[in-house]
Parts: structure tokens; sequence; C-alpha cells
């Protein structure tokens, strides 16, 4: 008897299946609950910021600073999981872990946005729903909004947004959709871009060149995007393309790449092009040599994984001196 499985596409062990009818596999669906992490003392826990979709938020903050009687105002992080707009989840092992050690080592309060996936919600759900999560948040600005930690915690003078892989493309695009529409209650300080998911059609620096391999990166975006008509220049993965870096809305970017990473001459390039678009603010390159594509949430406690961690903590904290 003929077995009446697809045929596979694309496969992507450990984390993911497509096959030839556009239907994926997920290999990877480990969710924790949210709760008090003993490890870090960071408190976490989840509220539906979309009654139409159902989508959530996993909340996190420094247990010290609720157990406190003077409700110190924290930076306020929005955080946005990669997964190549495919994979990933707010409650995964791999980010409520990640979020609970940078909450930790940055005193701050952090958004951790769970967003509908393709190929079932194709480009650009994921960022429409980001983008209903920032107003969701914005929403507290005044104090009066439906969630008391970010009532009483949240500072809203000092909102960074910050992402992996896919995560870092959508916090660009929203930095960039706050840049033109100034929404209400969001003073965008900064983004933290790591290991940022961009692409082109013509290879950008020492990009790979070879065309199986772009190729082979352009399918798993169309498999994202299955209506795009620039492909591998469609604006959502091409940043260079249809939009200028200067109505970025942001005073300051740090980028972040890994030497190994197939990814890291387009963060690279972003860094030169946003120096040269007119931007006028300030961007910083970190690279972790020896590395490849978000070893950070792989490796947690290697020496450039700790580096990281204390990097971008200290860029939301620009008035403390980095140890």
């Amino acid at each position: 008897m003929e077995s009446t499985r697809p045929e596979i596409a694309v496969d992507y062990p450990p984390f993911f299946r497509i096959y030839r009818d556009g239907s994926i596999e997920r290999l990877d669906t480990e969710t924790v609950p949210p709760g008090l992490d003993p490890k870090t003392n960071v408190e976490s826990k989840e509220i539906v910021y979309s009654q139409e979709t159902g989508q959530h938020i996993r909340l996190y903050i420094p247990q010290n600073a609720t157990s406190s009687s003077s409700a110190q105002k924290l930076p306020l992080l929005v955080y946005f999981h990669g997964g190549a707009f495919l994979i990933g989840a707010a409650a995964s092992p791999t980010y409520h872990n990640y979020l609970n050690s940078l909450v930790s080592e940055a005193n701050v309060i952090a958004v951790s946005v769970d967003y509908r996936r393709a190929p079932e919600h194709p480009i650009p759900a994921c960022f429409d729903d980001s983008w209903d999560a920032l107003k969701w948040v914005a929403s507290h600005h005044g104090g009066n909004g439906p969630e008391e930690w970010l009532n009483r915690y949240a500072d809203f003078d000092r909102v960074y947004l910050a992402g992996d892989s896919a995560g870092a493309n959508i916090a660009h695009h929203i930095a960039i959709r706050i840049g033109k529409e100034k929404p209400d209650g969001v003073n965008l300080a900064g983004i933290v871009l790591a290991h940022p998911y961009f692409w082109g059609k013509e290879p950008v620096g020492d990009e790979a060149k070879d065309p199986g391999v772009r190729a082979r990166l352009e399918q798993l975006w169309r498999f994202a995007h299955p209506t795009t008509i620039g492909g591998a220049d469609d604006p959502w993965i091409n940043p260079f393309v249809g939009q200028s870096l200067a109505s970025l809305g942001c005073t300051r970017v740090l980028v972040c790449v890994a030497e190994k990473d197939l990814l890291r001459h387009r963060g690279c390039h972003y860094v030169e092009e946003l120096k040269k678009s007119g931007w006028g603010g300030e961007v910083e390159l970190m690279e972790a040599q020896g590395e490849e594509h978000v070893f950070h949430l792989n490796k947690t406690s290697c020496e450039n994984a700790v580096a990281k961690l204390k990097k971008v903590a200290a860029f939301m904290n620009p008035d403390k001196k980095e140890v």
C-alpha cells in the first residue's frame, strides 16, 4: 500500500519539516508554564493581548521589584522570538529561560510576544500581531491598562525592542512603523537585533554566493510568505528595499552577529547602511567569534553567551557602567 503522506520539501531536523502541499510538522513543541523561576527570582505570567486571535504575551518581572514598597519603575523590553516565522513560541523552554536570565541581569520588565506563525498564518500575520501586542502594551502608559505589573512598574520613557533571527526582523519593522506613526505611549529608546534574519537576491560582502544555498533560503522565505512578489527582495525580508532606514523610530541600535552565521553579513551590512541613511542615531555592532546562529540561546553558559547577555543588559541601562 502506497503512503499517502505528502512529499517532504524542506527538512530542518530537529526543528521542522515542510511538505510539498505547504503543510508543516514542527518537531519541537515543548512548552513550560510561567511562574517564579528559583534560579533568577524572576516572576512571569501569561496574558491574552488579542481576543480576536487568542494570542498572548508572557510578562516577566524581577521578584524584588514587586516585593518592594517603592514601586520602582523599570525599563520595558518588548521581545520577539525567532524561528524563521515558522516555529518558536514565547512559552518554549528556550525563550522562557532566556527571558528569565535577561530580565534578572538587566533588571527590566519584559513582554515576550507570541505571534501567529506561517505557513498556517503567512506573512504579514506575525507583523500585525506584534504591532497589536505593542499597542496593548502602550495602553498602560497612563497607568490605567488591564495589567497591574505594567501600570505600576513599567517606565514608558525607556522602552526597548529586541529579538533574535526572525524576531530581530520583526523588531526592525516595528521600530520603522513606530518612527512613521509615532503611537502614543511608546518612547522607543533603542532596539537590539540579534542575528537578524534579513536576506536578498544579491549577495552583500562575503556572503554565500552558492546558488543552491541562496535558493534554499529563498524557498524557506516563500513558505512563510507564499504570495510574495519580490521573493528574497521582498521588503519584509530585505530591509534595504522599499523603505528608508532613516525612519527608524529610536536613537540607539545594537546589532549582534556571529562569525559562523550565514546571516552575519546582512547584520553587518545593516549597520553600514544605517550609518549612511541619515538616521542620526548611534549604532553599535557586537560580533561573537567562532559562534553560529543564535548560539546564545543554546549555549547559555558559554563565555560569548554570557558576554552577549551582559552587553544587552548594559544597552538597556546606559546610565550604569558595564562590568
